[in-house]
């Protein structure tokens, strides 16, 4: 019987979630809250293999969708269940809906199909809550080249805008279609309004919990 809840964050390249996961948990590990911190691609399996996917190959969509279900699958497997089991509070840097929104709105595979290799890697396992960090496209891919100058971008941050166009319509449509799941995030804000909403919003999920 799982006992602890499970927080997923989502968004496009730039969106600013990774930040705010980091925010959170160092927040809520300060006041005692059990948190488990986690991420993928690459908590699952070997981590060489995120930088394999993300800046070493250019896989064909399918074959990158089964690469990201598989390491899903041991993700859950060997991190998450165990720890929503002790009873933590689980934040996940992107999840199941990446790729659905990479992979299926991005590179134009089926969201049917993509949606059933979840459920297997997953065996069912769905957050509790998803943020889906929103902003404009230009804004976000701007983002990515002032936080790095120079930096080699990698495999998902220099497709065109086009595929991120199609990613961020992907999410937005899954937000649609789960709003009881979904929370959308003005992530076009400065952080800290937006921390404010989150912190307050994973608050009252515990409360529901206590």
């Amino acid at each position: 019987m799982l006992r602890g809840r499970f927080v997923t964050f989502e968004g496009i390249e730039g969106s600013g979630k990774s930040t705010q996961v980091a925010r959170l948990a160092t927040d809520l590990g300060a006041r005692g809250v059990p948190v488990r911190r986690t991420h993928e691609p690459g908590e699952g399996l070997d981590r060489e293999l995120r930088t394999f996917v993300l800046e070493r190959a250019r896989l064909r969509p399918m074959s990158e969708a089964f690469f990201m279900v598989m390491d899903r699958h041991e993700h859950v497997e060997r991190v998450i269940r165990p720890a929503l089991e002790q009873g933590q509070l689980v934040l996940c840097d992107r999840f199941a809906d990446s790729t659905l929104a990479y992979q299926g709105g991005g590179s134009g595979l089926d969201l049917a199909d993509l949606a059933t290799l979840n459920r297997l890697a997953t065996g069912g396992l769905v957050p509790d809550l998803t943020f889906l960090f929103d902003l404009p496209v230009e804004i976000a891919l701007a983002r990515v080249r002032e936080r790095a100058p120079g930096k080699k971008l990698d495999r998902f941050e220099a497709e065109a805008l086009a595929f991120h166009e199609r990613v961020r319509a992907t999410y937005l449509a899954l937000a649609a279609a789960e709003p009881a799941r979904f929370r959308i995030v003005d992530a076009a804000r400065a952080a800290d309004p937006v921390f404010a909403d989150i912190a307050r919003t994973v608050d009252a999920l515990l409360a529901t919990s206590a």
